[in-house]
């Protein structure tokens, strides 16, 4: 009952969008009326975008103790979470390429409805790259469709304020507080979800037909397959390279409540204490665990990698596009990881990478209900992947920073 308890918003959406299928199913003619409905929540959402991002990443940098040292424990963190991250979105897209769940999602009766897909202008990389991390004026900054150099812009000013430290503790205090005030709006947003993601979905099974649904299950289930695979498998060969047979025995030895809190929360955020506790109790020095933890929650989401690959694999088959090249390969899994950047460490808190991956690759902005779906589907269990890798990952980080011996003169 606690499980249900914790998770009472996701299964709400979840019972929202169910029901939102039923109706497009059976009372087709009636989905015209309820469109209006969805398309409220999600002008609300695209409201709420650029204010959750420019605060929530400046809060990120100016709250986590680790941003400050600027030494060698933050550099060997953030090298483990980016080639954690790269080994996951790599396993992610090898299983796609073998098994597409939305291989048989018919485009022909879709597309029409979704409109058109932006025509991508013959540029040299030296300008995508500049058009795609840069603005060329101010204000730019704050409009959705540039939500990377947003991104970049928050990061730099976030680090500017705790560099300059205490003249500037007044700014980050207000900051902070108008993050607070982000989130909650966005909290209170997501009491309407059900009501307005259930709406635009019955609109969308009407219009496009049942057939849909059966993508979205097979690709359920492929990443709890994925999720098992690197959750037993990968977390325990980590352990093993941060402190051989000994760091898999206190990894797993300590790992159960960090998991059950994840899955039960399905918030990294929430998860923070139990990681520290967890960590801490294998031998991470505190000064490591109280790093990694806090800074993985807002930056380090494995399971928000394997999501954003499923999320552009939905699109890039709806489209017909191609994503069996090698460069298209590298594309894909560098989105994948800005995606598992991009998501807040909230329940619910992938609208900005849903935006992120349809403005980055030109498709018609109606797709963004289409893949909310999927971070609703997966959202326990990637949790559990997002949470639980940080604690791995501080086991890696205490192996290169204290030395091979680390752990033993813990145990």
């Amino acid at each position: 009952m606690q499980i249900v308890k914790n998770n009472q918003g996701s299964l709400l959406l979840l019972l929202g969008v169910l029901i939102g299928g039923i109706i497009g199913i059976f009372f087709s003619g009636w989905v015209s009326y309820l469109k209006p409905i969805g398309d409220i929540f999600l002008n609300a959402m695209f409201v709420i975008i650029v204010p959750l991002v420019f605060l929530s990443m400046i809060n990120a940098v100016t709250r986590t103790k680790g941003v400050q040292r600027l030494g060698k424990i933050l550099i060997t963190t953030l090298l483990v979470f980016v080639s954690t991250a790269v080994v996951i979105a790599l396993l992610s897209y090898l299983i796609v390429f073998i098994y597409n769940p939305f291989a048989n999602i018919d485009p022909s009766s879709m597309l029409p409805l979704m409109g058109e897909v932006t025509q991508e202008e013959s540029r040299s990389f030296g300008e995508l790259f500049v058009q795609t991390f840069t603005v060329s004026d101010f204000i730019e900054l704050f409009n959705k469709s540039n939500l990377l150099p947003l991104i970049i812009f928050s990061l730099f000013f976030g680090t500017a304020i705790t560099l300059v430290g205490k003249p500037a503790e007044p700014l980050r205090k207000v900051l902070s507080a108008a993050n607070e005030v982000v989130m909650k709006l966005v909290e209170l947003l997501m009491l309407f979800a059900p009501i307005g993601l259930g709406c635009y979905f019955a609109y969308t099974i009407g219009s496009l037909g049942p057939q849909i649904i059966g993508g979205y299950i097979q690709s359920l289930i492929l990443y709890i397959l994925i999720t098992i695979i690197y959750y037993f498998g990968m977390f325990s060969l980590y352990a093993f390279l941060a402190g051989g047979k000994l760091g898999v025995k206190v990894f797993w030895q300590n790992i159960l409540e960090p998991s059950l809190t994840a899955l039960g929360t399905s918030s990294s955020a929430a998860s923070i204490p139990a990681n520290l506790i967890a960590t801490k109790k294998m031998g991470v020095p505190a000064d490591i665990a109280e790093t990694v933890i806090p800074l993985g929650a807002n930056t380090h989401k494995d399971g928000s990698v394997v999501g954003g690959m499923l999320k552009v694999i939905f699109l890039f088959t709806l489209f017909q596009r191609d994503f069996h090249s090698f460069s298209q390969m590298l594309i894909l899994i560098g989105v994948s990881l800005l995606v598992g950047i991009v998501i807040g460490a909230i329940p619910s808190g992938g609208l900005t990478a849903e935006l992120l991956i349809v403005s980055l690759f030109g498709f018609p902005i109606e797709m963004i209900p289409a893949i909310v779906i999927i971070s609703t589907l997966i959202d326990i269990p990637a949790t559990l992947l997002n949470s639980t890798g940080n604690t791995v990952c501080a086991m890696l980080v205490s192996r290169l920073v204290e030395g091979k011996d680390w752990l033993k003169a813990k145990h």
